[in-house]
């Protein structure tokens, strides 16, 4: 498992610091995996539009292919979600 996002590595370590990550976050600045994903989507906030990432996980299975996603991810249940899919693969 590892988390992806526009941010750079200096960024990375201070946010898994503090949520005390078990896991690798990796730096996309260019938005390509992003956009790859379908991912690098335009954003509103308070009226602003800007482009940003659509927080979402996916699964890859063991043929490297995608076996299942999650857009728009809702943080409550998530973990538990994952591992039942992960555990049927």
């Amino acid at each position: 498992m590892f988390g992806i996002s526009c941010d750079n590595q200096a960024s990375h370590e201070t946010f898994s610091g503090k949520f005390d990550l078990n896991f690798p976050l990796l730096c996309d600045e260019d938005h390509s995996a992003c956009e790859a994903y379908g991912v690098w989507v335009e954003k509103s906030r308070l009226g602003i539009k800007s482009m940003g990432i659509q927080r979402a996980s996916f699964l890859i299975g063991k043929d490297g292919k995608v076996a299942r996603t999650w857009p728009a991810v809702n943080v409550d249940g998530h973990v538990d979600d994952v591992a039942e899919a992960v555990a049927r693969l």
